[in-house]
């Protein structure tokens, strides 16, 4: 159990990074399988190769950058539609990350890693003091996520994830930000990647398949408990929802469940998260959220409608 919230944590990561794409951006960006492995594979191959762990993790982030601003670039300058755009860096990624590796797979047990101190200290999976260590770097990140989106350029992203038709009437330069949104959002992701590899002690170049779901399902869970009325919230929630999502497939498994039926699970919660909300019997229904005043309208709404109304 302890070990799943940590590891859902971990993934907490890359959940903002679809969230930055996903909700703020409003872009389907399938990206992130690909730069999930890329940032494993960049940190496995530098550990390996005796760099110090923090600076293969940070090089892993910026492995996942130039990832996304790729995406990005083949979406704006290319006019290639978002979703291809994505799939045909992924699938190139595949080859790359197979070149960065070496090989299909990296072990890390007998490396110096970013975990090694946890683990020789016994806090990893063992007591709940290395989940809050995992939470408040976790919950460190999340603030400066949110520090940015209430900055002007983060204001500038989610206008135009809004209405980039509007933004860009008024002298936005939206290629521009969409292709940082989705450089942030990969950087996040590859950072994660890392982070995941040196948790489990190995980089595998099938890792990151099928890891966009995983994110949706962190970021629809997360936002169906606590909603996204505000920025902190809204965030706060998508992290939430990986640890909900961990803890999900660790009660699947600890019940006899398969784990080759682990995908088929993820995309049933994720289907089941989007569809009973539209059920008009549990839209009558009160959630507790609603106690606090919480609200489905995403939190970069406002902004832009605010923009629109003054036009």
């Amino acid at each position: 159990m302890i070990g799943a919230v940590e590891l859902g944590l971990i993934y907490g990561v890359m959940a903002l990074g679809v969230y930055l794409t996903f909700r703020v951006l409003q872009f389907p960006d399938l990206t992130v399988d690909g730069s999930f492995t890329m940032g494993a594979a960049v940190a496995a191959a530098m550990i390996t190769g005796g760099q110090n762990p923090v600076l293969a993790t940070l090089a892993a982030g910026g492995a996942g950058l130039v990832a996304g601003a790729i995406t990005g670039v083949l979406h704006t300058k290319g006019r290639i539609d978002g979703l291809l755009a994505g799939i045909l860096t992924m699938i190139a990624l595949w080859s790359v990350n197979l070149r960065i590796m070496g090989g299909a797979n990296v072990p890390l047990l007998r490396e110096e890693t970013l975990m090694t101190p946890l683990r020789d200290a016994e806090l990893l999976g063992r007591t709940w003091i290395g989940v809050l260590i995992f939470f408040a770097s976790v919950f460190v990140l999340k603030l400066v996520v949110d520090w940015f989106l209430s900055t002007d350029l983060g204001l500038a992203i989610q206008a135009t994830g809004n209405n980039k038709q509007m933004i860009g009437s008024l002298g936005a330069n939206t290629d521009g930000t969409t292709i940082l949104t989705l450089a942030l959002s990969n950087g996040l992701v590859g950072l994660c990647g890392a982070l995941v590899a040196q948790y489990q002690g190995f980089a595998d170049i099938s890792m990151g398949i099928g890891l966009i779901l995983v994110g949706l399902a962190s970021v629809i869970l997360g936002q169906a408990v606590l909603g996204q009325r505000f920025i902190f919230l809204a965030s706060l929630a998508v992290v939430v929802g990986a640890v909900l999502y961990r803890i999900i497939i660790f009660a699947a498994l600890q019940v006899g469940l398969n784990p080759n039926d682990m995908k088929f699970i993820t995309a049933a919660l994720v289907v089941i998260a989007l569809i009973l909300p539209r059920w008009g019997f549990l839209k009558r229904v009160p959630s507790w959220r609603d106690l606090f005043g919480g609200r489905t309208r995403a939190p970069h709404a406002e902004p832009a409608a605010r923009e629109k109304a003054e036009v």
